[in-house]
This record gives structure tokens, C-alpha cells and sequence, in this order.
């Protein structure tokens, strides 16, 4: 190990490994198969990095994502070590170059991902390379069980087929004792051993509050605008409006998502890391591979849909080891958007199959044919000509993408964009003098916050039918706005592309994806129904109830959770009383909402409150409408 030290402080520059990292690497160096269950942040890279820089050879790394493979191959670079990954775009003669440099160009590590397997140039190149380790991240992917179940991960055997002798090391930081069973079981190796590092953190404290007015908690969670923080939302629109209402308030935010161009995306992402922006208000996608070590807060505005994906992103907190805070911000009104969201727009056997033959036909696909064909594409036109309803459809799209059907390729950096040159009182003058674009403008505007200052992509097939217009009626509109110099657009009939691994053959195609589905559906359902367990269990540690979900027993609470903050300071008689004269003392003045009383009195909201309701029910007070409380003569 002394070699392992000495690469550690060559490279990374630290003295001394984390807690479990020295006996991973140390078993893998001794030619172990090993699986590896380290929490967010416990530095999993290291732990297949390491050996495979002490050895001769290429490290093959399968990893899910893009993002991930292409952060971690930029680290390296950095480093001055050969790395590179095979993403999606590749032509076959790049792929052809890139392969042959594995294996003669003295690279370290080879990054792909699993559907990669499966094509004959990529297994055949792989027989021909020194390979010193294979490593799978993300390994809970294997798993039917994992959260992030990917078939094509079933691939990675095919490793074990090419390199017999190569040792493997699995990683992941979300997985519960079924998915350590299932990995063990997919992978198919024999004398593996599992290390498994605490999942506990000390240092976070994790809370839920329960808040109407999320935009009002939000700023008062931010009492400190130096610190650096993580805002976790669900759309594009949403991290827009919630970065612009945070530098109003005098903070520095930026917003992430999936929508920006990669150069964006790059900027955007070393300013926060950087400390030039402190708040990043973000997609979920957000973070994955990103190492900040002094994140003070990771607060989610919209509920997680597993406890796994909230358990990861919380844990990108405090990984400095300094106290941190993950909180989940929510009110009634979220679960059924949270059930919408990730169960009403499941998709069925025949939801699969009838997209799949909509697919074909759109592309005029032959039976029997079209297998390594790629094809331009526009999402909405597709659902547009077929009716078929936008969010089960791109679920289906994305199921036969994970099966390894088909590679679904988003272009966002072709999206029909937006930019208005006029304010919005002179584009209001022009609407009530031309009518006829009113709905249009106006679908435009309801749909995207920040339209009128910022270029603004937009989903054109989605306004149209919200102003209830075809789109070539859409198109002329854009043209005569843009001749009245109101706005400028730029125009993209398609927004992805996509790649069919197999031929066409229907029936055969879906049929087998039968059992995956059923057993798809069945675990999002059951995530969803741990989240809204976590939420209203209000009486065990919130810390606990994450570990045993992991499988892991803890002796104590963590004493700083929503949950023990609150079994620490009970509402005694005293501290009533004390709350009832302070609220009492204010309503003589002046009439208050609860709010105002919470900030007068200098008492936390749910002791206001609870007194409130005593208060009501021994009629000493009453509520007006507007949530406005009065004392009574």
C-alpha cells in the first residue's frame, strides 16, 4: 500500500485515504472481486483509480451516465493521466481510432456504457486490450430492484466473457440489502467480497418542513448569503424563476438544467464551484460526479421520487465533514403532483408497443429491418401526428432505451428558441392593436417565466396546442413578429435523434419487456410510497428511518434532525403560557397572520402554531379569512 499512498499524494495530493477506501484497494491489488457500498461523497473513484494506475494495463470503467463518464474523464486529464470515454455521436471511424489508441496508446482508462457492449467492434477491440481491472459504477443499475434499473446492464457479464481473469470492483452509494443480493446474484462472480461503509452522517442534518408559502421558508433557510447551497427543483421553469426571485432578494443564484448548451452548462457549473455564485438552482441531473466539499445546504423544493435519489443528492452536503443541513421543503399539494408526476404517467405493456409501432412507422421501418439505422427527430411532431399524450409517450421512449431497444439522443441545443426585443407594455400595445396573436403570446408567456428578458428554448408543438393552432400557423405567426421586430426565433424541426440497436420485429421485440415492465411499475410505486413514509413519519429520526431503509441499524438518534430537534425542547406549560402572553401582547396592538406572530414573538412556527390552535379552541382568539388572527373582546 505504500505505492497506493504514494500515488494518492502524487495525484489527488491528500496524505491519508478515507475510511474504507485502504482495504477496497488493498483487496483489489490482492486480485479480489470486491463490491463496494460507500455513501455520497466517501470517494468511490479512488477506490478502482488507484489500482488500476499501480498496474500495467487499461481499467474499463461501465458508467450510466454521460455526464459522470465525461466529468471524471476531464478530471483525470487534468491530472495528466490518459483517459478517455465513448459517448453517443461517435462516427463508426472515431469509435475505430478511439479503440485502437486503447490498445496501443497507453491509456489508463477506458469509460463506456453498457449498451456499448453490445456492439461486435467494441467486444472485439476489448480482447485485444491489457486489461487491468474492470470497474462498474453505479452498480445498483444491475439491480430490478435498484432505483435506476438499467437491462442493458445484464451486459456487463459479457465483460466476464471477453476477460476471464480480470478482477471486477463494483460501486454505488444507494443500495438496499435486496440490491446487494441482486448485484451479487447479476454479476455473476464468484468469491466476492462486500465492503459496506456506514451510510451514517454525522454532520447533516436532515429535515422536512411542512410550509404553505415555500418562497418565504426558502429565504429564511438561507440566512447566510455567503454559503454555498444546492436548490433541487423538477422543470427548467422552476429553477429560472427560483434563481431570478433569489438574486432579487439579494443573494447570489444560478439556475442548472438540462436545457443549456454544454459551454453554458461548463460556465455555469465553475462559477458555483468557484464561490462566484453561491446558490445553484438546479434539476435533479445536477451534481452527479461533482466533487464541492463545503455545500452548507441541499434543500429540495419539490419532492424526490425515491429515497435513494433524495439519500444521494442530500449527501452532496457537508462533504468537508463540517455541519450541513438537507431539507426537504413541502406541503400537502405535493403529493398528488409527486403521483402525477412519477405514477400516472406509467407506461402500460401497450403503451409500449403501440409507441414502439407508431416509431417504426414514422421512420417507414420494414419488418425485419432498420437495426444500426439512425434517424432525425421531432418528439412533438411525433406526438402531435399521432395523438399520442406527451409524457407516457416519452416514458415509453425512455423504458425502450433502457431495455436497449432503441438510443433515444437528445439534442437540446437544437431547440426552437425565443428571444422578445420589446418590453412588455409595448408588446402588449401591439397585441390589443393585432388580436389575432393573443392566445399565442399569451401561451408563450404563461408557459415560460422570464421569456420576455431572457432567449428562451420552447416546446412549439406544446404552445400550439395550448393556443389551440396548428403548427404551421405558429410558424407564420413567429415569422410576422419577428418582421415586426418584437421578437427574434430560431426555428428546429428536430430536437432529437434515433439509434435502433435491433430490427424490427414487433410483437417479439416488446413481448419479452413484459416482466420488466410489470416489475418497473411496481417499484416506482413502492418508492413513492417510502418518500411519503419518510414525510409523515414524524416521531423516528429522520437519520435512522434513512439507514434502515439502507439496511443499516443505528443504536442512537443524531440528535440534530427535524425530528429529535423537536423530542429535545417538548412544549412544556411554561413555554405555552410564555407563547400565549407574546401572542396575546400582539393581537392587542394589531390584527396578524401567523406569520407575523412567528417573527414578532421569536418563537419556532410549529410552537406558534400549535398555541394558536389551543387558543382557537378556547375561543380566546378567532381566524378572519386571509388567515388573519384576532383577539376577542
Amino acid at each position: 500500500m505504500q505505492d497506493a499512498h504514494y500515488i494518492l499524494k502524487k495525484y489527488w495530493g491528500h496524505s491519508s485515504f478515507r475510511s474504507l477506501q485502504e482495504p477496497i484497494i488493498a483487496k483489489v491489488l490482492k486480485q479480489k472481486n470486491v463490491l463496494a457500498l460507500m455513501p455520497t461523497g466517501g470517494g468511490k473513484s479512488l477506490c478502482f483509480q488507484i489500482p488500476a494506475l499501480l498496474q500495467e494495463g487499461i481499467c474499463i470503467v461501465v458508467s450510466p451516465l454521460v455526464a459522470l463518464m465525461e466529468n471524471q474523464v476531464n478530471a483525470l486529464q487534468q491530472k495528466g493521466i490518459k483517459a478517455m470515454a465513448l459517448t453517443g455521436g461517435m462516427t463508426y471511424q472515431d469509435l475505430d481510432t478511439a479503440l485502437d489508441n486503447c490498445i496501443y496508446g497507453n491509456y489508463k482508462f477506458l469509460y463506456l456504457s453498457p449498451e456499448r457492449l453490445q456492439q461486435n467492434l467494441v467486444k472485439e477491440r476489448i480482447k485485444l486490450m491489457n486489461v487491468n481491472l474492470i470497474a462498474v459504477d453505479e452498480a445498483h443499475c444491475i439491480s430490478q430492484w435498484g432505483h435506476d434499473f438499467r437491462p442493458a446492464y445484464r451486459n456487463i457479464c459479457l465483460l466476464k466473457d471477453l476477460k476471464p481473469e480480470v478482477v471486477f470492483i463494483a460501486l454505488t452509494a444507494t443500495a438496499t440489502p435486496l440490491v446487494v443480493k441482486d448485484i451479487i446474484k447479476e454479476l455473476e462472480l464468484e468469491n466476492i467480497d462486500v465492503l459496506k461503509d456506514s451510510f451514517y452522517r454525522a454532520n447533516i442534518a436532515y429535515n422536512v418542513l411542512k410550509a404553505e408559502d415555500k418562497y418565504y421558508h426558502l429565504s429564511k433557510l438561507l440566512k447566510t448569503k455567503n454559503e454555498p447551497a444546492i436548490i433541487y427543483v423538477r422543470s427548467r421553469k422552476a429553477s429560472l424563476e427560483i434563481a431570478g426571485f433569489l438574486n432579487k432578494k439579494g443573494y447570489s443564484a444560478d439556475a442548472f438544467h438540462g436545457g443549456l448548451q454544454p459551454n453554458e452548462k461548463t460556465r455555469r457549473l465553475n462559477e458555483w464551484l468557484e464561490n462566484k455564485h453561491q446558490i445553484m438552482v438546479a434539476t435533479t441531473a445536477f451534481g452527479m460526479g461533482i466533487d464541492k466539499a463545503d455545500v452548507r445546504q441541499v434543500i429540495h423544493l419539490n419532492l424526490p421520487e425515491s429515497l435513494e435519489s433524495y439519500f444521494q443528492e442530500a449527501g452532496r452536503a457537508g462533504r468537508d465533514g463540517e455541519k450541513a443541513v438537507a431539507t426537504i421543503l413541502t406541503n400537502k399539494g405535493d403529493i398528488p403532483v409527486l403521483k402525477s408526476q412519477f405514477l400516472a404517467n406509467l407506461p402500460q405493456l401497450e403503451d409500449v408497443k403501440l409507441v414502439y409501432k407508431k416509431l417504426n412507422t414514422y421512420f417507414r421501418i420494414a419488418y425485419g429491418e432498420g437495426e444500426q439505422t439512425e434517424h432525425n427527430f421531432s418528439f412533438s411532431k411525433f406526438c402531435a401526428q399521432y395523438e399520442l399524450p406527451f409524457s407516457k409517450t416519452y416514458e415509453a421512449l425512455q423504458l425502450l432505451d433502457r431495455c436497449s431497444i432503441l438510443k433515444l439522443s437528445k439534442e437540446f441545443h437544437k431547440k426552437t428558441s425565443i428571444h422578445f426585443s420589446v418590453s412588455g407594455k409595448q408588446l402588449q400595445f401591439y397585441l390589443d392593436q393585432n388580436q389575432k396573436y393573443e392566445e399565442f403570446v399569451r401561451a408563450l408567456l404563461r408557459t415560460y417565466g422570464g421569456i420576455l428578458e431572457n432567449k428562451t428554448n420552447i416546446d412549439l408543438a406544446s404552445i400550439c396546442k395550448k393556443s389551440s393552432i396548428d403548427q404551421n400557423t405558429a410558424l407564420k405567426y413567429l415569422e410576422e413578429l419577428e418582421k415586426a421586430q418584437l421578437l427574434e426565433y430560431v426555428y428546429a424541426e428536430h430536437d432529437a435523434t434515433v439509434l435502433f440497436l435491433v430490427p424490427r420485429e414487433d410483437d417479439s421485440v416488446i413481448f419479452p419487456l413484459a416482466p420488466y415492465i410489470k416489475q418497473y411499475n411496481n417499484s416506482k410505486k413502492e418508492k413513492i410510497d417510502a418518500v411519503l413514509d419518510y414525510l409523515e413519519n414524524d416521531n423516528l429520526c429522520r437519520s435512522r428511518q434513512l439507514l434502515a431503509y439502507f439496511g443499516e441499524e443505528k443504536a442512537g438518534d443524531c440528535k440534530i434532525c427535524s425530528v429529535c430537534q423537536k423530542n429535545v425542547t417538548p412544549l412544556t406549560r411554561e413555554v405555552k403560557n410564555a407563547i400565549y402572553i407574546a401572542i396575546t401582547k400582539v393581537l392587542k396592538i394589531k390584527n396578524a397572520s401567523s406569520r407575523e406572530l412567528t417573527e414578532a414573538i421569536n418563537y419556532p412556527e410549529d410552537q406558534v402554531l400549535e398555541v394558536l390552535r389551543l387558543l382557537i379552541d378556547k375561543e380566546i382568539i378567532f381566524r378572519e379569512t386571509g388567515n388573519i388572527y384576532k383577539i376577542k373582546n
